[in-house]
């Protein structure tokens, strides 16, 4: 539900883009009645997040899952509940030390060791992190980072694989490998690109030639971030993303720099 939403409303976005005003408004419709009764449907207080699924009979299975994360991929979830999700997501039951688990632990199948019912997949956590990211959220998406990039260290040539177990972190002992996972996973080699995006808010407007950085926010083990040859059109720049703890900026806070521009472009950031 929440992709097609995410696809009706980027549709809709093109469509008005192109004058075609009639088809962005019926797509625009499509959406909104979809968001209105994914909430009505899915939405359960018990659980504090959305169901996994409808049965046969449309009863709501009442299972906390990663799946609710990836709502907030999608923008669909509305702000309030999407925080809600994101509390429990970075909680003790999902998150393991390592990244979040597919099922809680305590929900009837939890499993660490079980392909789907426990483990953690390091593709599942940076569509969850960038959702995070699309409500502003980006100290649980940084987290989610330097939980992913120190798993990638006790990795074979630092390359994460398709999923590992879900066992809690302990002191002195590193994730626990899926047996028969694939690695290297072409999907999990997507995994730190998304999560540096969804850390640093990166977005490029093409009309105004942007790179615009939404509150940035770098995970513990990063005090700056070079990002070169950004390119728009046919221009492109090179920012310096770096952590300062100046009076003027406050503890943690996030400076930026352009170190080289090429052509009509520049870059923004908002904090």
């Amino acid at each position: 539900q929440g992709y097609v939403f995410a696809a009706k409303t980027a549709a809709a976005h093109i469509a008005s883009l192109l004058g075609r005003l009639e088809q962005a408004r019926r797509l625009h419709g499509q959406a909104a009645a979809l968001q209105a009764n994914f909430e009505r449907v899915f939405w359960n207080d018990e659980l504090g997040m959305y169901a996994l699924a409808l049965d046969g009979a449309k009863r709501p299975c009442l299972v906390r899952s990663s799946n609710a994360g990836q709502v907030l991929l999608s923008s669909m979830a509305e702000p309030d509940r999407a925080r809600k999700i994101a509390e429990q997501m970075m909680g003790r039951a999902f998150f393991s030390g390592w990244g979040i688990r597919t099922i809680a632990a305590g929900e009837a199948r939890y499993n660490p060791m079980s392909y789907h019912n426990g483990s953690v997949w390091p593709h599942d956590n940076a569509l969850i992190a960038l959702g995070f990211a699309r409500y502003g959220l980006r100290e649980p998406a940084a987290r989610v980072f330097s939980s992913l990039f120190e798993t990638a260290s006790h990795a074979d040539l630092r390359r994460l694989p398709e999923l590992f177990c879900g066992f809690p972190r302990m002191r002195g002992q590193g994730p626990t490998a899926y047996p028969v996972a694939c690695s290297p996973q072409a999907w999990a080699a997507g995994t730190l690109p998304s999560l540096l995006q969804a850390s640093l808010g990166i977005g490029f407007d093409p009309a105004s030639r942007t790179v615009s950085f939404d509150r940035p926010t770098l995970p513990n083990f990063l005090t700056y971030v070079n990002l070169t040859n950004l390119r728009i059109h046919d221009a492109s720049i090179d920012v310096t993303l770096s952590r300062t703890s100046s009076r003027s900026h406050g503890s943690g806070a996030v400076a930026m720099s352009v170190t080289a521009r090429r052509g009509d472009i520049r870059a923004m950031m908002t904090s």
